[in-house]
């Protein structure tokens, strides 16, 4: 408002200022004089010549400018009410974002109440709920407390009673095993002797059928792998492992093998070997 008065003040004097300049120009223009009774000297008439068309344009251009003025003044007063309704205009339109910027709060504000209503509603829940839940254990606990104490008790007498249904039982696999232990050493000591037998017969059997070659020398010793099915028929012989003999004494062995046909079975079922490494010795 003040910058508004200073303004109208400077737009009035303005007009003020050019209303007097154009009340000075017609003035100035006309010619003044001290009045004075006519005198009459004869009848001698002077006459005064005044250029009105200059007085006319001088008036004018005061009108123009006196126009212009006004104009000027209209303009500005224009101005000043779009100044004037523009700022109305923002300053509703300030007051509208402020009561917008007050509703939006007030409906924040109540969500937010809203919002720690319900908060506080599923924590109360939710506490409620925690409470039954460790009532719940509790009895739980000593629900399970009460059964573990009666299954212990009964673990104790079921355990006393395996105790001694297993030493029980522990002394009579031991009485077993004991005469089991002497059956086996018994038979493990007739299976050696009767194991002896059997490569004893099978040496002999092989020596029988040799062609001792002259290449053979004595401290012969090689291993055959001897392939036989049950009743000793021979079915593959070949040299397995260490021999310290040469090629036709290998030859020899392998013959004198395939030569027998058949090694010792009958008595010797109890050693009998599909597959076995037989090691033949020559000393002579």
């Amino acid at each position: 408002m003040r910058e508004l008065w200073a303004q109208t003040k400077a737009f009035s004097l303005a007009v003020g200022v050019h209303v007097l300049m154009a009340a000075l120009v017609v003035l100035g223009t006309m010619d003044w004089k001290p009045f004075k009774p006519p005198a009459l000297t004869g009848m001698t008439i002077e006459a005064v010549m005044v250029d009105t068309s200059v007085i006319k344009q001088r008036r004018e251009e005061a009108k123009r400018e006196a126009e212009r003025a006004v104009a000027r003044k209209a303009e500005q007063d224009r101005r000043q009410r779009e100044l004037e309704e523009r700022r109305k205009r923002e300053e509703e339109a300030e007051r509208q974002r402020q009561r917008d910027l007050a509703a939006k709060k007030r409906e924040e504000d109540l969500r937010l109440q809203n919002l720690r209503k319900k908060q506080e509603q599923d924590r109360l829940e939710k506490q409620r709920k925690q409470q039954q839940e460790l009532e719940q254990l509790r009895k739980q606990r000593e629900e399970a407390n009460r059964q573990a104490k009666i299954e212990e008790e009964r673990l104790k007498q079921l355990d006393a009673r395996k105790k001694a249904e297993a030493e029980a039982q522990r002394q009579a696999l031991a009485e077993a095993e004991l005469q089991q232990q002497m059956a086996a050493e018994f038979r493990a000591g007739q299976i050696a002797t009767k194991g002896e037998e059997y490569y004893a017969a099978i040496q002999a059997q092989v020596t029988n059928n040799w062609f001792r070659p002259p290449t053979a020398r004595p401290g012969l010793k090689c291993r055959l792998r001897i392939v036989q099915i049950p009743g000793g028929e021979v079915i593959s012989a070949a040299i397995a492992g260490t021999c310290n003999a040469d090629e036709a004494t290998r030859r020899s062995l392998i013959g004198a093998v395939e030569r027998a046909g058949s090694l010792p079975y009958r008595g010797f079922e109890e050693v009998f070997e599909r597959e076995i490494d037989f090691i033949f010795t020559y000393d002579e």
